[in-house]
């Protein structure tokens, strides 16, 4: 008898927008904010490891990240704004890895966000590889970012953070939305602040 090829393991994801979203080869056709914003209100921080109520999302640790490079980068451009907004965008699908377990999955997991973060860039009107400099000041807010979740909200002393993320200057930590917020409240901010970027680009989606 002759053998049966198994089928191919399932390596897309539907989404409530209705889209199927391939991750082994992403389409920017298939990616929404809607798909995006609702997934990562809903991807928790820290594993979950927060003080608050809620869980303190993707979505919000977004806001916040933009926020710093805004505070770093008053003169910057509506385009390189919306790319710090969306820097984790691709954990909509994949979900939030703590640094620790990305050094040992290793450089797949890598490649898989690569290719999300790439189309979804596309989608966007953005480039697929984001500019050295850019790339470079966006991580800086990120740290910023780290610094302020570790010490406010995940049980960090400040002597830690700064061994892991540095220390930041000049950024009052009230200037940032660090106040964990429901899914559903985190989400409509989300999208508000994508929609009043793309309003300043000239888009209207």
């Amino acid at each position: 008898m002759a053998d049966v090829a198994s089928p191919a393991p399932r390596a897309w994801q539907r989404m409530l927008s209705g889209r199927r979203l391939d991750l082994l080869d992403p389409s920017p056709l298939d990616v929404e904010i809607s798909d995006i914003a609702h997934g990562l209100a809903r991807v928790a921080r820290w594993n979950g490891q927060t003080r608050g109520e809620h869980a303190f999302s993707v979505a919000q640790h977004s806001l916040v990240v933009e926020a710093a490079f805004i505070a770093a980068a008053p003169d910057c451009t509506p385009d390189e704004r919306l790319a710090a907004l969306l820097h984790d965008a691709p954990e909509y699908v994949i979900g939030d890895m703590i640094s620790p377990f990305k050094s040992v999955v290793g450089g797949g997991y890598k490649d898989v966000e690569k290719r999300l973060q790439r189309a979804i860039h596309l989608r966007f009107s953005l480039p697929p590889d984001l500019p050295a400099r850019l790339h470079k000041a966006i991580k800086k807010a990120d740290q910023v970012a780290a610094w302020f979740e570790a010490t406010q909200l995940a049980g960090f002393s400040e002597a830690e953070a700064k061994r892991f993320f540095g220390r930041p200057r000049g950024l009052n930590v009230d200037a940032l939305p660090l106040e964990p917020k429901p899914a559903s409240v985190i989400q409509a901010e989300f999208v508000l602040r994508f929609n009043a970027i793309e309003e300043a680009r000239g888009r209207d989606w």
